[in-house]
């Protein structure tokens, strides 16, 4: 039975240590919450929260769209994007929104300084329409995602 599809299934993906458990977990469950809302209750187009070290053992899965949550110094996959993707969103120097997903790969990462500022980009990735257009492009949706 499949589970899952590269093509719509979003990856959301944390730390796997204690802190980054304690504190990027809830915050990627909220996130894919939103994602899981927006698809509509179509098959697959759901969020999936997994570990980083779980991402990186399965690498099939890196052709799924990805979010990351939380920062380079406790998501390994954050730290591997941080100089590659565009920034997207600056907050006074405490939250970062990074991603592209328009062209093959879509991917984002939401990083903070610190516990509230992560919150605070996940936060500003689904009210300032990035989470809409990030599904949409990865959805290949012809109607906008629902808000």
């Amino acid at each position: 039975m499949k589970l899952v599809d590269t093509d719509d299934t979003v990856l959301i993906v944390t730390g796997i240590d204690v802190p980054a458990e304690m504190n990027d977990r809830p915050l990627a469950y909220r996130l894919k919450a939103e994602i899981d809302r927006r698809g509509d209750g179509k098959a697959f187009r759901v969020g999936l929260v997994v570990s980083d070290a779980w991402f990186a053992q399965n690498r099939i899965f890196h052709l799924c769209p990805v979010v990351a949550v939380g920062g380079p110094g406790v998501n390994a996959l954050a730290a591997s994007l941080v100089n590659d993707l565009p920034m997207l969103v600056r907050r006074e120097d405490r939250a970062f929104v990074q991603g592209q997903w328009d062209g093959e790969e879509k991917r984002a990462s939401l990083w903070g300084m610190d516990r509230g500022a992560t919150a605070e980009a996940v936060e500003i990735f689904v009210r300032e329409g990035f989470c809409e257009a990030f599904l949409k492009q990865a959805w290949k949706a012809a109607a906008p995602a629902r808000s």
